[in-house]
């Protein structure tokens, strides 16, 4: 079983953060439209993870999705980390964000993936309060460490039914490979951008169970300069130090120049289905379950 994301946040944090910039939205656009095609000419549906604010400043890039017939799942609400919020922050931070994507397409709003996968072990009350919103299905979970989020010990690489006192999540993590030994991931974000496809591909064969995810930005190549020591702590809430903008600007532009038609490549080589047409597939009975 092949999944396939995309996390949809580009033109919201370009407006918020950088100063809105009309032919970066057209350049955003027109990478939307081709992913949108491909779907098309290979009969696939995906889950778009969308910050809820989109549907709110740019209402019509979330209905193109949805009447190309993809599930729009929620990617919080102005795409604050979790790890960054107090139980109360995350809570009216979820419940905004499902109601402006529900007051834009519609209908219930069922699947949810936290900005930088940002629930990891101290935080799992997020999961609770997912629940508590009506949210079904959830891919927030990286277990592994990573620089912004992670979930390291959370123990699955399948999917996997979560207790909460509110109700069940049904997880859909990440899955890894394991090299240099370490687990890493392979088949999304920046990890995709930095190995080589025929790398991915093998893993991916290796497993029943892959979930692959991209961002609009990583897919298009950019000459952006690197961020400013303002817009750099306005958006990362950290030390803009010139080694950590250094490292983050190498990280989110590595790969960018071949990552669309290697995507490609990918989606037209293999069969993928949304995690609302997997939901259906699982047999959930015989998953693992964490409390």
């Amino acid at each position: 079983m092949n999944i396939l994301s995309f996390d949809i946040e580009e033109w919201f944090i370009k407006k918020t953060y950088f100063g809105g910039r009309p032919e970066r939205y057209a350049t955003f656009d027109h990478c939307l439209e081709m992913i949108l095609d491909l779907l098309d000419e290979r009969q696939f549906q995906a889950t778009f993870f969308v910050v809820g604010m989109m549907a709110k400043e740019f209402p019509e890039v979330v209905k193109r999705i949805q009447q190309r017939g993809h599930e729009i799942g929620c990617h919080s609400n102005i795409h604050m980390w979790i790890n960054k919020m107090s139980c109360d922050e995350m809570l009216e931070d979820t419940r905004v964000a499902i109601d402006n994507l529900e007051q834009c397409i519609g209908y219930k709003v069922k699947s949810y993936r936290a900005p930088a996968f940002s629930i990891g072990n101290n935080n799992k009350w997020a999961f609770d309060i997912l629940a508590q919103c009506g949210i079904e299905n959830d891919s927030s979970v990286f277990p592994a460490s990573m620089e912004l989020g992670g979930f390291q010990g959370f123990g699955y690489q399948q999917p996997t039914l979560i207790k909460t006192q509110s109700g069940s999540i049904k997880e859909y993590p990440i899955a890894l490979a394991h090299l240099w030994g370490k687990e890493i991931a392979f088949s999304g974000g920046g990890y995709f951008r930095l190995f080589p496809l025929w790398f991915v591909k093998r893993q991916m064969s290796k497993n029943d169970y892959n979930i692959c995810y991209f961002h609009i930005d990583d897919l298009v190549p950019s000459n952006k300069k690197m961020m400013s020591r303002k817009e750099f702590e306005s958006y990362y809430k950290e030390s803009a130090t010139v080694i950590n903008r250094c490292k983050r600007h190498f990280k989110s532009n590595i790969g960018k120049g071949t990552a669309f038609d290697r995507m490609c490549s990918l989606i037209r080589s293999h069969n993928f289905l949304s995690i609302a047409q997997a939901q259906e597939l699982i047999d959930w009975a015989n998953c693992p379950v964490k409390q």
